[in-house]
């Protein structure tokens, strides 16, 4: 019986020690690989879109979501060793998922751009309605025709496209700033591009990645 009980105490130990080693590897690669979290920006891309193109329009409750990000272990009556191990375990994710890169859209400079950039979308929607302002290939807005404006309009539209401009730029920066990876810049910048164009009405203009003005 002694006998038994030291090989399952043995059999435990090996268990332990084993979670502990593949825990601590896996750690250890996810730390040291920081990535652009390619799907993480675009969800953020589409946040801020969303907000921005939406923001001249009425006010639609949204729908409830459930956070099913968090999860939660149901302890029964296991055994103390049981519990151990589990306890290591519930350790040692969140420490290898807090090394996994993601995208904060949060900081007082961001929320700042953001609220220019809806308050600003009442008067860029006539001019991006009428084709006379586009998107850009390269997540920025353009001028497309100045045919059909008035002497006042196109001063307005060219007014808007720079103070539009400026915002995006800055708020492309201040995304890779806040997640402490400014190099992420160019990568945003190409993130937010590809969202702009597929979140922009039927019938706004576009450009092409080679250039050419389109109609949505």
């Amino acid at each position: 019986m002694n006998n038994y009980k030291l090989s399952i105490s043995n059999l435990y130990f090996r268990q332990l020690l084993l979670t502990i080693l593949i825990s601590f590897t896996v750690i250890s690669c996810v730390t040291i690989n920081i990535y652009f979290p390619a799907a993480a920006a675009e969800k953020a891309a589409e946040k801020i879109v969303d907000d921005v193109l939406q923001s001249g329009q009425p006010e639609v409750k949204p729908e409830k979501q459930t956070d099913n990000t968090q999860s939660s272990y149901r302890y029964d009556n296991a055994s103390s060793r049981s519990q151990l191990l589990i306890a290591i375990v519930d350790f040692l994710i969140p420490v290898a998922e807090a090394g996994q890169a993601n995208i904060s859209i949060d900081s007082p400079a961001i929320r700042s751009i953001r609220n220019n950039m809806e308050k600003r979308q009442a008067k860029l929607q006539p001019f991006y309605q009428s084709g006379a302002i586009g998107f850009t290939n390269n997540g920025l807005i353009a001028s497309v025709t100045n045919k059909g404006l008035s002497i006042k309009q196109k001063s307005t539209a060219k007014n808007l496209i720079k103070a539009e401009n400026k915002d995006r730029m800055a708020l492309y920066t201040e995304i890779a700033k806040a997640n402490g990876h400014p190099e992420w810049k160019t990568d945003i910048q190409n993130t937010f591009s590809k969202t702009w164009i597929k979140k922009i009405s039927s019938g706004w203009m576009y450009q092409s990645p080679s250039g050419q003005w389109l109609k949505k």
